[in-house]
Order: structure tokens, then sequence, then C-alpha cells
């Protein structure tokens, strides 16, 4: 089973940043980061095919693509892979967010 992460500013108490990460701060964001794609559709394939509607930024590590997806104001990554923590860090630091486990 996969460990589900978010990077959220839901439990800063104040500060200049907005409480939310804003879509469109995230298209910004992610767009300068050129490791990162954007897609409104996840597929995930094996025995079987299933498609997710979302707004997912697709992180390019060697041959594998591993989604950050955008949802109600907070970024979700699975830590899956091991090499998603440092980037998770990262774009969380980047965004004056934290990651928490969730």
């Amino acid at each position: 089973m996969s460990q589900r992460f978010r990077i959220t500013r839901g439990f800063q108490e104040n500060g200049n940043l907005a409480q939310i990460i804003s879509l469109e701060e995230c298209k910004r964001y992610f767009t300068s980061k050129p490791d990162f794609s954007y897609t409104s559709v996840f597929t995930v394939s094996g025995a079987t095919s299933m498609s997710i509607e979302g707004d997912f930024f697709m992180w390019s590590y060697g041959d594998i693509k591993i989604p950050f997806r955008h949802y109600q104001g907070d970024i979700y990554v699975s830590g899956t892979n091991e090499a998603v923590i440092p980037k998770m860090i990262e774009v969380a630091g980047d965004l004056g967010a934290e990651v928490m486990e969730g």
C-alpha cells in the first residue's frame, strides 16, 4: 500500500500567503519547472486501465511520471517512489507550504 502526502498551507496560523494553494498559482509554479507537465486526465494502466479527471502536474523522473494532484487548495502526491520525497519538500518550500502525511 502506498503512502500519500499532502502539500498544504492549511496548518499555518497566518502570514502573507493565502491559506490555500490555488490552481492558478500551481500552474504558474509548475510551468516554470522543465521536469513538470500539466494534464487534466491521469491514466493508470495495468491489467485494466483507469482514467481520473482532475488537475495533475506530472513530474518526469527518468522514465517514470509521478502525479502531483491539485485538489481543493492542496497538492497530493503518492510516496510510492522514494525519489519523490525530496521533490515534495522542494515544492512545498517554494510554495511556502508544508508536507503532511495523509
